[in-house]
């Protein structure tokens, strides 16, 4: 049985990735693509856990190959992820959980309409320059100018949020990963009959879900576009209520 391809994007900074290092560590089945990047490694990170470090040579030989579901070229540098990974999640039987911006989720949504596309919101447009701010200085390479092309960055990447079937608004992690483990699960219920424990819980978890999609999510959507500068409305795939396309 091929598996759900579950899509999540966000503006740098964002905290998507506490939030996914989360949803691995809880649910069970879904496997992570680890993509493929020509940028240096930050901090702690590792080749084959955060992502596949390569050379610019060799990102660009797997391009010419035809390795890669989607690739970006992103502040100068690649990101991409392998089709190998779909691959291998199919084969096991498992969903998989796709980390990618903008414009790789576009070239997934292309060739695969049937994915499931959530869109990662920081709650203020000051949360998430601190954020920012906060990463760039434990980097060690705080920089007025980078730090400013990655707000309009922002921008600009949250303009596309109605492409995405749900939004989540990370402000308390807790909470966001109580909704994004919820659009897994009654994805799951809706697609395969897999009920998430017992009657009142999928109760509980379709209404969390509910409440992330885009229909349900608009009231208290629209001051935090308002903040960002985007205009909120658009039609799109993420109309959709509770699944569909991405």
């Amino acid at each position: 049985m091929a598996g759900i391809l579950f899509i999540i994007s966000a503006p740098s900074g964002s905290g998507k990735s506490t939030l996914v290092a989360q949803i691995r560590s809880l649910v069970t089945d879904l496997e992570f693509a680890v993509s493929y990047t020509t940028r240096p490694p930050r901090g702690s990170e590792a080749t084959g856990r955060e992502y596949h470090f390569v050379s610019v040579p060799q990102f660009e030989a797997m391009i010419a190959q035809g390795a890669f579901l989607e690739y970006a070229d992103v502040f100068g540098n690649y990101y991409g992820t392998a089709r190998q990974s779909l691959v291998d999640a199919s084969a096991h039987g498992k969903d998989l959980l796709l980390d990618i911006d903008v414009q790789g989720a576009e070239q997934v949504r292309t060739r695969m309409p049937e994915a499931v596309g959530v869109f990662v919101l920081p709650p203020t447009p000051e949360v998430l320059e601190a954020r920012l701010r906060n990463r760039s200085r434990a980097e060690g390479s705080l920089d007025d100018a980078v730090l400013a092309r990655r707000l309009l960055k922002a921008r600009s990447e949250i303009r596309n949020y109605f492409r995405y079937n749900y939004v989540l608004l990370n402000d308390v992690l807790d909470i966001a990963v109580d909704e994004l483990s919820a659009i897994v699960a009654v994805e799951r219920f809706q697609r395969f009959g897999i009920l998430p424990g017992n009657a009142a819980e999928l109760e509980r978890l379709q209404a969390l879900a509910a409440g992330c999609c885009q229909a349900g999510i608009r009231i208290r959507l629209e001051p935090v576009l308002a903040a960002f500068g985007v205009q909120s409305g658009g039609t799109g795939a993420g109309q959709h209520l509770l699944g569909g396309t991405a």
